[in-house]
């Protein structure tokens, strides 16, 4: 990339806010990024961005952005150099590591890590560097973890994620997401609106299974549904499915013993006896059955709204038991895998996985003897980690690009144990609620000032592609990349650990050759080996990081859809065979037992996500707040508003069993009776240093939802975030 900062010029490079990963054109002046729009040269979001995107120009030059390490002091935070930092903050962790030991430890990692692949291996590898029994906690169970967890109970390991085949599909049934809002999720598919249009443009339907009439809903089909009845569902559709004999005989033959142990869990859940618990009539089950079963391409695919409920695990898992009882799994249009294609992919699928099998297996929290996916333990036992005494009781605590006093429950409870910390230190751009309480609160650059590949979402994109891109302006102020951080506190605990001893001497090592201690190489060799790449030389037009970079810049297409036919590629059994029978999802669904409607809290609660919000950290840009009435309310559907005597805009007090909120309502009939409605990612009470933000205020949901060990979701450890019981009721003037 040109590096004259006098100049105005034009860089090629993608958005890394959400999953779609949409070409961006940045304009730079004086070394400054002043605009951002839509890269109309894009192959695949051909000149798509939504506003977050576009605003994100705010966020780099932000006068809220933090930009100076930060020191915590009696009377505020004060401005330290780089060396004072580091040095304070490693001394003190050496101490607590040779008192306490690795289990001394925690880090905190939000979602946007994911978007960094230095970010994301910098933290893995201090965390792994530390010792076996450091804390290592993300956003992971507020999201994925359930999802990652049925994959490898099914395929072997957490990392065989199937997508639904977009460009192919003649029936797609969503169940829980939001595309034309989140953009995709755990689906990278640029301009999904026209893709879902596309389905219905060659004569297919796109169904939409939600407590919400959504935007995407409203789109299309909606199929309103109980919160946390997805489970029931599938298990009815199964049931129907296996009684009618409509499973295909082909995608199930080699699974006698696993169809047949399926087919027996599912019978009792007939579409009448689960009828209660959807608010589905069985005939409209039965008829979607059918149309799964006839449908020539048909794909079921499920996000946020079936990962954080009580079984969210078990409905992951029949997601894709449906998808191939249909024989619609790794089939075109139905829900396959998006594979990097690397030589030999098959035998490093079956270490890994069975690696992280034994981690899961053997590997407890300390606190409520939960397991961890992929190595990260529940978010929802920080606090408890921090503040239950015994020996590897947290004592020294970082996060980096997250939020949890907002994101995670029970925001009250992780302020109150971080006062307890000997250390807390915060990698972010901004002062927020949870890096308020932070020692020391380290810079780190914005996505446009770091090289990057999108390394992560590799493997859910709906259209085999790879883009790269250098950074597009030099860091502002002292801010510097998590890897550069994490590197110079592995470098000054090198005597600490055998790991970060090693790190020091591949650092010396490369030192001598003019080469940095840094992990481009590894995703450059990813790249590399994987389809489309050099293979080391073997192919000589093939890709590169630098290639991508200097010949794609507007990244490229590397075939137009997905390849089928991969199973015995991804699977990481010994026998390469997708296995059905588990012990863990024959105890799910024996627990399977509706909530009762108490009176006490007769409602059920819900998220939903914002077209201009990006979880907590996306509402200081003024850009977002332009026009249009906004602002955090409570959607009631309106004759259960009529019944409580709530009117639009009444101020309401929206109550569960762990805490109560207040905030204005919305009334609506684009809900399930009987179901509440808030967004998520608001609660700036004035702690954190964005003012706009704190403008915005809001009341963080979170506060509603449990902690509590026997509170989360048993097999992922997942917070359970949808079909919260509640009551609402409405503020009177004499009550404020």
């Amino acid at each position: 990339m040109d590096r004259d900062t006098t100049a105005s010029r034009n860089v090629t490079t993608f958005c890394r806010i959400c999953e779609p990963l949409c070409g961006m054109v940045a304009t730079v002046e004086d070394g400054r990024l002043t605009r951002l729009r839509p890269d109309r040269d894009h192959p695949l979001s051909a000149g798509f961005a939504c506003q977050k995107g576009i605003a994100f120009t705010e966020v780099v030059n932000d006068p809220d952005r933090v930009t100076t390490p930060l020191r915590r002091t009696p009377d505020g935070f004060v401005e330290v150099g780089w060396q004072e930092a580091m040095a304070d903050i490693t001394a003190r962790l050496r101490v607590i590591h040779r008192r306490y030991g690795s289990g001394a430890i925690g880090w905190y990692m939000g979602n946007p890590a994911a978007f960094s692949y230095s970010h994301l291996l910098g933290v893995v590898a201090f965390v792994k560097g530390l010792g076996s029994r450091a804390h290592y906690f993300t956003a992971s169970t507020q999201d994925t973890s359930s999802r990652m967890l049925a994959s490898q109970f099914l395929y072997g390991s957490p990392l065989a994620v199937p997508i639904p085949d977009l460009a192919r599909t003649d029936l797609l049934l969503i169940m829980g997401a939001n595309p034309l809002v989140s953009h995709g999720s755990l689906l990278t598919a640029p301009r999904i609106r026209d893709r879902l249009r596309d389905i219905v443009g060659r004569g297919g339907r796109v169904v939409v299974i939600d407590p919400r009439r959504t935007e995407t809903a409203a789109a299309f089909d909606w199929l309103g549904i109980i919160p946390d009845g997805d489970a029931y569902l599938l298990l009815a559709l199964l049931n129907v499915l296996f009684t009618e004999n409509l499973a295909d005989p082909a995608a199930t033959e080699n699974l006698p013993e696993g169809t047949t142990w399926l087919r027996a869990r599912c019978a009792p859940f007939t579409p009448e006896t689960t009828a209660e618990h959807t608010g589905i009539a069985p005939e409209r089950v039965r008829t979607l059955a059918r149309d799964l079963a006839a449908a020539p391409h048909a794909a079921v695919y499920g996000r946020f709204g079936t990962s954080v409920g009580r079984h969210s695990t078990l409905t992951a898992y029949l997601i894709d038991a449906v998808n191939l009882v249909t024989g619609n799994l790794d089939r075109p249009g139905g829900s396959v895998f998006s594979t990097l294609g690397i030589p030999g992919q098959r035998w490093a699928m079956m270490a890994m996985g069975a690696s992280l099998r034994r981690s899961y297996r053997n590997r407890r929290t300390r606190v409520g003897g939960l397991p961890a996916v992929i190595g990260s333990e529940p978010a929802a036992l920080m606090a408890k980690e921090m503040t239950v005494p015994g020996r590897h009781r947290i004592r020294a605590m970082f996060v980096s690009a997250g939020n949890p006093v907002l994101s995670v429950p029970n925001g009250d409870e992780f302020e109150a144990a971080a006062a307890g910390l000997d250390l807390m230190v915060g990698l972010d751009l901004y002062v927020n609620e949870t890096t308020a309480h932070c020692d020391y609160i380290l810079p780190v650059t914005t996505m446009y000032e770091r090289d990057d590949f999108a390394i992560t979402f590799q493997q859910f994109q709906a259209t085999p592609f790879r883009q790269a891109t250098a950074a597009v302006v030099p860091p502002r102020g002292l801010a510097r990349s998590e890897w550069e951080i994490i590197d110079e506190m592995m470098r000054r605990m090198a005597t600490r650990t055998p790991v970060f001893l090693l790190f020091a001497a591949i650092r010396l090592v490369l030192g001598l050759l003019g080469r940095r201690f840094h992990p481009r190489p590894i995703v450059d060799m990813i790249i590399r080996l994987s389809d489309g790449g050099d293979r080391f030389g073997l192919r000589r037009s093939g890709l590169t990081f630098g290639r991508l970079i200097r010949r794609h810049p507007h990244g490229t297409v590397l075939a137009p859809t997905v390849r089928t036919g991969v199973l015995g590629e991804i699977v990481a059994y010994r026998d390469g065979r997708v296995r059905l029978r588990h012990e863990e999802i024959a105890s799910e669904i024996a627990s399977l037992t509706g909530q009762p409607r108490t009176p006490e809290y007769p409602l059920r609660l819900i998220g939903m996500r914002e077209p201009a919000s990006e979880n907590s950290w996306m509402h200081n840009p003024p850009l977002l707040w332009r026009g249009g009435r906004r602002g955090q309310r409570a959607l009631i559907h309106a004759e259960d508003a009529a019944q409580l005597g709530i009117k639009d805009d009444d101020m309401v007090c929206v109550q569960s069993a762990h805490g109560r909120i207040e905030l204005p309502a919305r009334l609506t009939e684009g809900l399930v009776r009987g179901v509440v409605a808030v967004p998520h990612g608001y609660g700036h009470k004035g702690t954190g240093g964005w003012r706009r933000a704190n403008l915005v205020g809001g009341v963080n949901v979170n506060l509603l939802m449990s902690t509590e060990p026997g509170d989360l979701e048993a097999l992922a450890g997942m917070s359970i975030l949808i079909g919260i019981p509640v009551s609402v009721a409405r503020i009177d003037n004499a009550d404020v």
